[in-house]
């Protein structure tokens, strides 16, 4: 069939108006706060001239409630693909300006179809939310939409990485989408998630609550976890998209992109000074990664959520891996509901995308109290002794204090699977702390002597001089090297470079049972 030239040139302009909207040009960075189309949030996150747009001329198919009469080429999404960094990926980004963003069947399959390219190809899928969530006027076409898009989050989980950009409202079915993809980012007072908004909220519940308050970016990187990252605009938010995308790989059967990088004597001093004398006294966590990692590399994930532990991606001799690592200043580091969910959530990740694992453990034991226990740390606890156990990526541990009790299992150790495990000379490595384990063992002995106080101290200190040190664990094999913490950084890169071969016969089986 020949097309005759004006039907040839109603389809140009019609594609023309699709693509209108802005981006012609890159956005500046001092003028961006504010909320951006959602062909500039494309043009700003792709490399200049990459994006081929499919299905612009995509129109919804419903009639009913007088649909046919509005028609928008494109029906609310813009879809295709592109590079970042010259690096492939697929992405969509949801137009509020259209029926509010509202997820259609259309709508849907332009988003099934580009996460269908990614998993073929084996490229990354993003995608930009902007939407008031399904279209009411297709019923349960509509729903039927968002159940393909969660089926191919499904499919799609482990093989190639999904980022979701929060940048407008996200509300009902639609939050599921993302919940399911690797990372979540929010954009902050912009942004929101919810499956039931304020105004049921105050019917069912009688309860009174802001939009931000239920479910804004702090909300959900504070107190649900359920966002990794907040930005504070639309640019800072497509930033970290790209700088998250640095760390990971294509795929599931690549490696993330080394950085090159020439060995030095890599002696940090400065790590000698970080651990206090005094156990009992707190030190930041992040100045011992930032004496570790290659500088200015950390990037962290989930910051006000689990503050007991910190996680995140760096660059140790430009390879990239990924740190989980107990946190003195919060709660002493001990483990607890947050901090194992979190840590169990990004150790699975790291396994996916064959990113190697460091483990940095300053560790007292769980925290306790009933709130902990009627909260399920027991189920927790076991889901972040899970992913280690499963994890067949390099993985290494330091020991850099403490490393007490159950937790010092559960902390990457050489009994579940460690590759290699260093302590410093200052490490404690024990059922307890040995005024915890005098006051049991010598009970009877404390009670009976003539100062009690005096007795306690004395049994304290023979204690801590017999286990309240990595050398009892070094001569099991348990700790393969105590190390002085200035030789710290280049100990890791060679122990590291020695694992990149590794390989893990895993038992056959159709899969494990994680204890949701």
């Amino acid at each position: 069939m020949e097309y005759k030239q004006d039907k040839i040139d109603k389809l140009n302009e019609r594609l023309a108006l699709a693509k209108l909207g802005g981006g012609q040009k890159r956005i500046d960075k001092q003028h961006a706060n504010k909320k951006l189309t959602a062909r500039e949030r494309i043009d700003y996150l792709l490399d200049d001239e990459s994006f081929e747009e499919i299905g612009a001329l995509v129109t919804h198919r419903s009639t009913d409630f007088g649909m046919e009469n509005q028609i928008f080429y494109g029906d609310g999404v813009i879809t295709g693909y592109g590079t970042i960094n010259s690096r492939l990926v697929y992405v969509y980004a949801q137009d509020f300006t259209v029926f509010g963003g509202s997820l259609s069947e259309t709508h849907a399959e332009k988003i099934c179809k580009v996460m269908d390219l990614a998993v073929k190809v084996g490229a990354p899928i993003i995608g930009l939310n902007d939407s008031g969530g399904a279209r009411i006027q297709e019923g349960v076409r509509s729903l039927g939409g968002y159940a393909d898009i969660f089926y191919r989050n499904v499919q799609a989980s482990g093989v190639v990485p999904q980022i979701s950009a929060i940048m407008g409202p996200c509300a009902g079915g639609a939050v599921y989408s993302p919940a399911m993809t690797d990372f979540v980012i929010m954009v902050e007072q912009t942004s929101y998630m919810f499956v039931t908004g304020p105004n049921v909220v105050k019917t069912v519940t009688n309860e009174e609550v802001t939009s931000e308050e239920l479910g804004g970016a702090q909300t959900h990187s504070s107190k649900s976890g359920v966002s990794h990252k907040t930005s504070i605009n639309d640019v800072a938010c497509l930033e970290d998209i790209k700088m998250l995308l640095s760390y990971l790989p294509q795929n599931n059967r690549e490696t993330p992109e080394n950085y090159s990088y020439d060995l030095k004597d890599e002696i940090r001093d400065n790590l000698s000074d970080i651990v206090p004398d005094n156990p009992n006294k707190p030190y930041d966590m992040h100045d011992v990664i930032s004496g570790i990692i290659d500088e200015e590399s950390f990037y962290e994930i989930h910051k006000d959520w689990g503050e007991s532990i910190v996680i995140g991606f760096a660059r140790l001799g430009g390879k990239s891996i990924g740190i989980v690592a107990n946190q003195p200043m919060a709660f002493a580091g001990v483990l607890g509901v947050r901090s194992s969910k979190k840590a169990a959530r990004f150790i699975r990740t790291c396994d996916c995308y064959n990113i190697p694992l460091l483990v940095l453990v300053d560790v007292p034991g769980f925290l306790p109290g009933t709130d902990q226990e009627w909260n399920g740390i027991i189920n927790h606890g076991a889901k972040l002794l899970y992913a280690f156990c499963e994890a067949t990526v390099p993985r290494i541990s330091v020991i850099t204090r403490k490393a007490y009790g159950g937790a010092y299992d559960v902390m990457n150790s050489k009994h579940i699977g460690a590759d290699f495990n260093f302590a410093w000379p200052g490490a404690e490595i024990a059922v307890m702390g040995a005024k915890g384990a005098s006051e049991i063992i010598f009970r009877k002995e404390i009670a009976e002597a003539d100062n009690p106080e005096a007795k306690l101290l004395e049994k304290e200190t023979e204690y801590a001089g017999k286990f309240a040190n990595p050398y009892r664990a070094a001569k099991r094999g348990f700790i393969d090297e105590v190390i002085l913490p200035k030789y710290t950084r280049r100990k890791l890169i060679k122990a590291f470079k020695s694992l990149e071969s590794k390989e893990v016969a895993k038992p056959i089986r159709k899969h494990g049972n994680i204890p949701l």
